[in-house]
């Protein structure tokens, strides 16, 4: 049986005080008293604690590496990782390289103790998240980041109430744009296909933001025509499907990612439906996926390169202790063939 390596949080609990504070001792800083020193560098000594040059060059601020860390998707290869998170990387690779840093990818399974891991090992100054799964079940280890004093920047809906510093596109907006564009090609029963729950908070504010074109034009949303999908080809077929069987009539489909409209338009061609003469398709991401589909795809484009440099730029000036809010990048619509 494998004994479990010792944290920071079991030197604070044996030692009697916090974890930053174990933290800020281990690392020699002059804000704690030698006697609370002492009693950490005895608790960690009883429990056999080692620190790495890696964790006492972190604590001094000079590593001067991020860590990038990917979370397992279903995806229909073996990356395991989102399309759209994958078109970031070159621009995340550059804007470490050009603020002196170097950049540790590592694949992670939601399952792991990742968000131990790398505060206790202090392999990277910081962290960049992309994807995280279920929202709601991936809380309790953001809020554990935050308790740790991790410096941790995410990808994901940049509103108020999320946990920790993100950057995200503004999905609200982006959901209105698709609904508006759509109403303007005169279409009025459109089907939104995107899992609307707390578990995908960005997917939410692009259901919010669809519904705020409809209303605005006065268009009424049956609320059949809504369909949970996460965002790969199999779900957009398979919601795809299930909008078909449902027998309720529909002009128009806004799917919450372009694998999720590529994957309905799939349906629709072989039930013999076309794209965009019986209905009209919007995705959301730029995927270069849509643009090779047929006929291509009109999105909502996230900037792929804005988001890697902007993911950086924010975790540098919290490393620096600067700080940032989170932060709304903007996004455009693009139309195609498929509307």
């Amino acid at each position: 049986m494998t004994t479990r390596r010792p944290t920071s949080f079991d030197i604070a609990a044996l030692a009697g005080v916090s974890q930053p504070t174990v933290s800020r001792a281990l690392s020699g800083n002059p804000s704690v008293s030698e006697e609370t020193r002492n009693r950490v560098l005895d608790a960690a000594r009883k429990l056999n604690y080692t620190v790495d040059k890696n964790a006492s060059g972190l604590r001094r601020r000079h590593s001067r590496t991020i860590a990038l860390l990917f979370f397992e998707d279903p995806t229909p290869d073996d990356t395991l990782i989102n399309p759209f998170y994958l078109s970031m990387v070159g621009s995340l690779t550059r804007a470490c390289a050009s603020r002196g840093y170097d950049l540790l990818i590592s694949l992670q399974q939601l399952s792991g103790d990742w968000h131990v891991d790398y505060e206790d090992s202090r392999k990277a100054d910081g962290i960049l998240l992309l994807g995280y799964g279920d929202y709601v079940a991936a809380r309790p280890r953001l809020e554990q980041l935050v308790r740790q004093g991790t410096h941790f920047v995410r990808w994901g809906a940049a509103t108020d109430g999320e946990i920790g510093t993100t950057v995200g596109s503004d999905n609200e907006q982006g959901g209105y744009l698709a609904g508006k564009h759509l109403i303007e090609r005169g279409r009025k029963s459109i089907a939104f296909l995107g899992t609307v729950s707390d578990a995908a908070p960005e997917f939410v504010e692009r259901w919010k933001g669809f519904r705020r074109a409809l209303d605005e034009a006065g268009v009424t949303h049956d609320a059949r025509l809504q369909f949970d999908a996460i965002p790969t080809e199999e779900a957009g077929r398979e919601a795809a499907e299930t909008l078909l069987g449902s027998g309720v009539a529909f002009d128009a489909i806004f799917a919450t990612s372009d694998l999720v409209a590529i994957g309905a338009m799939h349906v629709l061609h072989h039930a013999g439906l076309n794209t965009p003469c019986d209905v009209s398709i919007v995705g959301f991401d730029n995927l270069a996926a849509a643009r090779m589909a047929e006929p291509a795809l009109t999105t909502i484009a996230q900037d792929a390169i804005l988001a890697g440099e902007t993911l950086v730029e924010t975790l540098v000036s919290k490393i620096e202790e600067r700080g940032p809010d989170s932060v709304l990048l903007p996004v455009r619509l693009i139309v195609r063939g498929s509307s």
